[in-house]
């Protein structure tokens, strides 16, 4: 019997995921990352991890900042797109983030809420885990997650909206444990069912999954400006471990 896939191995290998979120642009991707490097000073001889990196739009800037880039996804698909950007000092590569990596990096980023995605609390810290191990000295990883207090307050239930011809219709809830997205997709007179699926972590939940990881957090900012985190207001939960 053929093992049933996850939730993410069926969402992010469509090519409804991209279109759905196609507002997330480069110019998104270059205001954090470039915000990103100057914080933690990191300079062009340094090595950089974007895990998961989708189709490598994070990866594609920090390479042609000059960096020694490595994009991991489990979508096959997603890097099959991205390898066509590669060069000598940029590389693509199909992972799983619950595996251990194979090389060490100087920064390690974790980004577009793309934590939390499993059903235990324990795949949470085997993956930080496998980042600490994968970290050379000094070096930092960055969790760029949703802050669940705005999230909650601020939640639709239910959309319906078109996009490029596609009709999608959205319904959202929240539990104690998770932030439930279910997506139902029209196309061509056929319609197919997903979901998206996060833990519902806070910034406490946080603190005590690095505490457990072996890491401290440094830092925490509350968007891609890098501002101060605000329970109550701020869009993102930014997190530098080390």
């Amino acid at each position: 019997m053929q093992e049933e896939k996850e939730w993410f191995q069926n969402w992010f290998d469509t090519p409804f995921y991209h279109i759905l979120y196609d507002y997330r642009n480069d110019d998104e991707a270059r205001f954090f990352m470039k915000n990103l490097v100057d914080f933690l000073n990191l300079n062009q001889e340094n090595k950089i991890l974007d895990l998961p990196c989708g189709k490598g739009r994070h990866a594609v800037f920090l390479n042609k900042e000059g960096f020694k880039t490595t994009g991991a996804d489990l979508s096959a698909n997603s890097i099959a797109y991205a390898k066509r950007f590669e060069n000598t000092n940029l590389k693509f590569v199909i992972h799983d983030m619950r595996e251990p990596l194979s090389h060490q990096y100087h920064a390690i980023f974790n980004l577009f809420t793309s934590f939390g995605y499993f059903n235990d609390e324990d795949t949470n810290i085997k993956v930080l885990k496998n980042f600490k191990n994968s970290l050379l000295d000094k070096g930092h990883i960055v969790i760029d997650f949703l802050n669940l207090t705005k999230v909650t307050r601020d939640l639709v239930p239910y959309e319906r909206f078109t996009k490029k011809g596609i009709d999608f219709t959205i319904r959202k809830k929240v539990s104690d444990k998770f932030i439930v997205k279910e997506i139902e997709v029209n196309f061509d007179g056929e319609t197919k069912h997903y979901r998206e699926q996060v833990q519902a972590l806070d910034l406490e939940k946080m603190k005590t999954f690095a505490e457990r990881a072996g890491l401290k957090i440094q830092h925490v900012f509350g968007d891609h400006a890098l501002n101060a985190f605000d329970e109550h207001n701020s869009d993102r939960l930014i997190l530098i471990l080390q």
